[in-house]
């Protein structure tokens, strides 16, 4: 089973490498993938030197090219296309169909991913995928119990990713549009949950402190309490007398105790995630998920996800509290 890591640095790309993972994915410092945040991100120049850092090594660098550009745009997009294969990372991770079809029409050496953002969740929408763009691996959506991916492994042939670690999304990956509301930017285009040059943070004078995106206020915190970065859907707010996180609680996923069952079902990789998060948490989660998956190949019968890896993943994690999200659904 392949660990995918991932890398919104080159010192993280390094720490991904070094503390184990097989592949890690990245992506430019623009609009063409999704995690466009301040700061982050690989320029033409950093990236090369990453791809050259993980081959020497034997591992093996995705990019990630998974927004939707529009018509005004376009040229951005095929030309980060271009820059991938030129680069000769190991494979690119599209959503678009006509970015996918660029690839597949001039790059048909270069391996394609079907990114998470393309939603596709059927046999039948794989097959279409494989049909038309030839891809090689589908990320699945977080939507899916274990029992519908075990479902989906025994009616495609193509290689399955699914995540195993990191901040869960509003489970409607390439379809939400709640940031276009508040800011006029979706992030299936420009890139970003939340831009960046959006979000305010305010003390308060009694300690506590609220977060606001574009003016909309998404949370108040009170003294001492964790506070994520602030996004929509996993914003506080009231709905007549009640006050919470309404839409999803900031939470992280953690399938540290499915891997048995992910090996038996198939899966080829494990994605984790986490592009814009520090080195050191790359190299924590890398370190635990490579430890995990050599103990469950050596002896998967013997198994057990030991309390160490998960206490650290706990204090890695939002809101220091995981959950098995859709993979578990008591009701399915």
């Amino acid at each position: 089973m392949e660990l995918v890591c991932p890398a919104g640095s080159l010192p993280a790309l390094r720490s991904a490498v070094d503390a184990g993972a097989d592949t890690v994915y990245t992506g430019l410092k623009d609009a063409t993938n999704a995690r466009h945040f301040a700061g982050l991100n690989f320029t033409a120049k950093s990236i090369a030197q990453g791809v050259e850092y993980a081959h020497s090594r034997g591992r093996r660098v995705l990019m990630a090219i998974n927004t939707y550009p529009q018509p005004k745009g376009w040229t951005q997009w095929t030309a980060a296309v271009d820059h991938a294969a030129a680069l000769g990372v190991d494979g690119v991770i599209l959503a678009d169909s006509g970015v996918l079809g660029y690839a597949a029409d001039r790059h048909p050496e270069l391996p394609r991913h079907l990114s998470v953002q393309a939603s596709a969740t059927s046999g039948e929408a794989l097959a279409f995928y494989r049909q038309q763009f030839g891809i090689r691996r589908a990320v699945l959506p977080r939507v899916l119990s274990l029992a519908q991916v075990k479902a989906l492994a025994q009616d495609t042939d193509i290689e399955l990713e699914v995540f195993g670690f990191g901040s869960l999304c509003i489970m409607a990956e390439g379809r939400c549009l709640l940031s276009s509301y508040a800011t006029g930017e979706s992030p299936n285009t420009v890139g970003a949950c939340s831009p960046a040059a959006h979000v305010r943070w305010q003390d308060l004078p009694d300690g506590r402190l609220e977060t606001r995106l574009n003016g909309v206020l998404i949370d108040r915190f009170q003294a001492g309490e964790r506070a994520g970065y602030p996004t929509l859907c996993k914003g506080r707010f009231q709905v007549r007398d009640h006050v919470g996180h309404i839409l999803e609680e900031p939470t992280s996923l953690n399938t540290l105790e499915l891997l048995p069952e992910l090996l038996d079902t198939g899966i080829t990789a494990i994605k984790i995630e986490g592009r814009q998060r520090s080195p050191a948490y790359v190299a924590q989660v890398t370190a635990i998920w490579r430890a995990a998956i050599d103990t469950c190949l050596a002896n998967r019968e013997a198994y057990r996800a030991r309390p160490e890896w998960q206490s650290t993943l706990a204090d890695l994690s939002e809101g220091s509290q995981t959950t098995l999200g859709a993979y578990h659904r008591p009701w399915h």
